[in-house]
């Protein structure tokens, strides 16, 4: 999978936004049965998903379409819009799964709903890895991102918490889940490039290590690390690491909101 940097929302705001929400009106000419807005940004998704996004042009996406890139041009005015709509094509899938694990009707409270958005965008990760390539602090305001970001300030909505509060803990989520699925995401991409599991590599890499490792120069990284690499079979494991770290920041969330609660009532 290639690895580039790519930027949401670097076209022209107005366009893009008219765009996302299908205002532009539909092309007179070219192929109009054969392309959609949607059938476009599904067919990029699709060479995303697959080679990552150093492999997207909008060249790729006609071939793929059987097209020439300039039909794509009269639905799509540039990659960096249809960027912005694969992103917002993909935001659905979170909240399409809105009646069946509907977070205003989750049988648990906040916590059991928070751990649901977070597990929820953990996924959406793994299945579109290429999403961690996107720099997003330009947010696309697509009707498919807003619905996600009111699905997901329900799960903390009436707890105590003030807007900005709710806006932070959200984000904060969004933020840990980001972080933590890089790590994932890059075993999978390096055990497809080297054809070595990180287990394989561990067993072959572990004993070399044992030669000129000095334990009492690192006493620390030495006992820690021989029983984590006792324990996970390599180096990491990020599946883990997400459950633990997502258990700590919940409890965190927790211990606020109970700090909030005692400062008010005493």
């Amino acid at each position: 999978m290639g690895v580039t940097t790519e930027y949401a929302s670097t076209g022209d705001p107005r366009r893009g936004i008219e765009l996302l929400w299908g205002l532009r009106e539909p092309p007179r000419k070219g192929p109009k049965q054969r392309l959609s807005v949607d059938r476009i940004a599904r067919a990029a998704i699709e060479i995303a998903d697959a080679e990552g996004l150093g492999a997207l042009s909008m060249r790729r996406v006609a071939e793929r379409l059987g097209v020439t890139a300039m039909s794509l041009y009269t639905y799509v005015p540039s990659k960096a819009e249809l960027l912005d709509v694969m992103l917002d094509t993909v935001y659905a899938e979170v909240t399409a799964r809105y009646d069946s694990e509907g977070l205003r009707d989750h049988a648990g409270g906040w916590r059991a709903k928070l751990e649901l958005v977070a597990r929820q965008n953990w996924a959406l990760h793994r299945r579109h890895p290429w999403l961690l390539q996107v720099s997003t602090r330009r947010p696309v305001l697509g009707p498919n991102l807003i619905a996600k970001y009111d699905y997901e300030l329900s799960a903390v909505d009436g707890i105590g918490l003030t807007d900005v509060e709710m806006d932070l803990v959200v984000s904060l989520v969004s933020d840990y889940v980001h972080g933590a699925v890089r790590g994932a995401v890059q075993a999978d991409a390096l055990v497809e490039r080297t054809g070595m599991t990180d287990e394989e590599w561990w067993r072959r890499a572990g004993p070399i290590l044992a030669e000129v490792l000095e334990p009492e120069r690192f006493p620390l990284a030495a006992r820690v690390g021989a029983a984590a690499g006792a324990e996970y079979g390599a180096a990491s494991d990020p599946e883990r690491s997400f459950e633990f770290g997502l258990r700590m920041l919940l409890d965190g969330v927790e211990a606020y909101l109970r700090a909030k609660s005692e400062a008010t009532t005493g």
